[in-house]
């Protein structure tokens, strides 16, 4: 019993030091400096540790602990047009772990910035993806064209997207005016007005559904040349004159 004590007091003594030793470590590690080779990225090959750089407002070097990670996120995910993105400090190994989920294009899209004319895709979501951050994966089975894309249009094209998926329709274009006129073109029903209300959208789609079902089951010979939706209780089909 007697020799027991001096082994205990022993481990604890060690146990300490390596505690110590650890945090000393620990706490020298956050305070090193991170440079650009020290960024891993996962999830995608599409960006380089430039591209992550030139779109943040971080700066090299800069000690880890500095690094806001909540504030690079936000910043990537914003000017990549990334479907989400993680920023962690890691000290073994030492640097910045970023795991990146891209956007998946669905149509091509049209945007006009400062009176220039972007090219681009648009994601299911409605989200803008500039053409450099767009993965070119499966790009060539795009047959859907979005015109004059804003913010504000985000939610109605997503309706529209949703609305693809459920239905028999078969949308190639979406065009918004610069006043925010929505125009669709349907692959055999051609232009298809649904004016300026965003609140109608899926009672105007499930209409399209409907008058399209109905001309694939009577077997319809006639040419559309366009039908008026603006007022969905009322709808206007114009036929081509023979």
């Amino acid at each position: 019993m007697i020799c027991e004590k001096p082994k205990k007091q022993k481990k604890e003594a060690l146990f300490l030091i390596s505690f110590l030793f650890l945090i000393s470590l620990i706490s020298m590690k956050t305070l090193k400096k991170v440079d650009m080779k020290d960024i891993r990225i996962s999830g995608s090959e599409l960006f380089s540790q430039h591209d992550l750089v030139d779109n943040s407002s971080l700066k090299f070097p800069i000690r880890l602990i500095f690094v806001k990670t909540n504030l690079l996120e936000k910043e990537l995910k914003e000017n990549l047009s990334l479907k989400n993105v993680s920023v962690k400090r890691e000290l073994f190994p030492f640097g910045l772990k970023v795991h990146i989920n891209t956007r998946i294009p669905i149509a091509y899209g049209e945007r006009i910035l400062n009176n220039e004319k972007i090219l681009g895709f648009i994601d299911k979501d409605g989200i803008f993806i500039n053409k450099q951050n767009a993965d070119e994966k499966n790009l060539n089975k795009l047959t859907i064209q979005v015109f004059g894309w804003k913010e504000k249009f985000k939610k109605i094209l997503s309706e529209i997207f949703i609305a693809l998926e459920n239905y028999e329709f078969e949308i190639v274009k979406i065009t918004f005016s610069p006043d925010g006129f929505l125009t669709l073109e349907e692959k055999d029903l051609r232009t298809i007005f649904l004016g300026y209300k965003p609140n109608l959208i899926n009672y105007q789609l499930l209409i399209i559904n409907n008058i399209k079902n109905e001309f694939q089951k009577n077997n319809f010979s006639i040419k559309i040349d366009n039908i008026d939706l603006t007022n969905p209780n009322k709808p206007k089909i114009k036929v081509f004159k023979p």
